[in-house]
């Protein structure tokens, strides 16, 4: 029999690598529920190629204008809805059998958490949803029986390493320290959303694509590494591999190091979680080792990337901090990315808003919803602050 899948966030890069995964396979997969952000012409096209059963697209300007073009195609079987409930519905309906969380940001928490208390099998991209509410989220995992797997490079090289965590003594989260890895100092005030976009090796959203340049992907992925294996900050590590060509390594208490590696390719992880605990093709070439490049390893420099600090301090303050963090800097990335606040000061906004707000550790969802609010209302406030200084 085939799976129903649901993919969160169908149009972006985890998306449709999944989509390719899944197309390689159509005697295994269904597609029954796509959403998306505000990509019509690209949605239309999945449409037409997947015929799913329902489309959730997050403006509803979007899903109006999607609704009358695939009438107009003859394809008014596929349901087109819009907006946070929608999004919650396309995770729990009937015939999905399986939930690709692939919404970036905060806005993926909810429909990500619909699909655990719906009891679906999970496939977590979004780190968000355990940046944000890991207590609360594991706790509703293991209380609805859940599986969940990693679909982070990162974490998904972690899981296939772990062993069931017997014998660990830290895990190593690789980063390919992002373009600027190598610039003066001085010349990263002066970096455009273009340049920090422009990853060395993977293709990637945009805001996603800022956050690997800050490296706040990598303290983000720590946060998660954190809730997803059950390990303290202090046997978490971060080392910068700017080959991405081995993903993340566990090392045991005898000394030994396991490491899983490949081509930078989303494909990769995706077909790992969806065969499992089996393997399937999923399109991604072999890789070349001996006319690789050479491997090359270094240790990340904290005051070139003080969003990586940052998130580790978030991490060992517990409480509230790491939903402050994420709040933060979503909105600096964001102002960034419109214009409003040069590169180098978006780890500033971000300390300044953690600085002032240390709020207790949310008990359940609605609270962890109005510390998400309260940070994002802090963190544009010191964004005037800043705006108005430079005036």
């Amino acid at each position: 029999m085939t799976r129903g899948i649901c993919i969160l966030g169908a149009t972006g890069s985890i998306g449709k690598s999944t989509l390719d995964v899944v197309s390689r396979h159509p005697d295994q997969f269904r597609i029954v529920a796509l959403t998306g952000n505000h990509r019509v012409a690209e949605m239309q096209a999945l449409c037409e190629q997947h015929h799913p059963e329902l489309v959730v697209m997050a403006a509803p300007e979007a899903a109006q204008q999607l609704r009358v073009i695939l009438r107009d195609m003859g394809l008014k079987h596929i349901r087109v809805e819009s907006g946070p409930g929608a999004l919650a519905e396309a995770a729990r309906m009937d015939g999905v059998d399986e939930v690709m969380a692939a919404i970036v940001g905060a806005a993926g928490l909810l429909p990500t958490l619909a699909a655990v208390e719906s009891g679906k099998k999970v496939y977590l991209a979004n780190k968000e949803c355990l940046v944000m509410a890991g207590s609360l989220f594991m706790e509703r995992v293991r209380h609805h029986q859940v599986i969940l797997l990693p679909i982070d490079s990162e974490h998904n090289a972690v899981f296939q390493c772990f062993a069931e965590g017997k014998g660990v003594r830290r895990v190593l989260l690789t980063a390919s320290g992002g373009p600027f890895r190598t610039w003066p100092m001085e010349r990263l005030a002066a970096v455009t959303p273009d340049q920090a976009c422009a990853h060395p090796n993977w293709v990637m959203g945009r805001k996603i694509s800022v956050d690997s340049a800050t490296m706040m992907n990598k303290g983000l992925e720590v946060i998660e590494a954190h809730w997803l294996f059950n390990l303290p900050a202090s046997r978490i590590d971060v080392l910068i591999h700017p080959q991405s060509i081995i993903h993340s390594m566990v090392e045991y208490v005898d000394g030994s190091v396991l490491a899983q590696l490949g081509n930078p390719d989303m494909r990769t992880p995706i077909a790992h979680a969806l065969a499992y605990p089996e393997r399937m093709e999923s399109g991604v070439s072999s890789l070349d080792l001996a006319r690789g490049p050479d491997l090359q390893f270094e240790a990340p420099d904290l005051q070139r990337f003080p969003c990586l600090a940052l998130a580790f301090s978030a991490l060992r303050a517990g409480g509230a901090a790491a939903t402050v963090l994420n709040a933060a800097n979503e909105m600096a990335v964001q102002a960034f990315l419109d214009g409003a606040l040069p590169f180098s000061r978006i780890a500033a906004v971000v300390e300044d808003t953690l600085t002032e707000l240390q709020p207790a550790a949310p008990d359940h969802l609605d609270a962890v919803l109005a510390v998400d609010q309260l940070a994002r209302e802090t963190a544009v406030r010191h964004l005037c602050r800043y705006r108005s200084g430079m005036q």
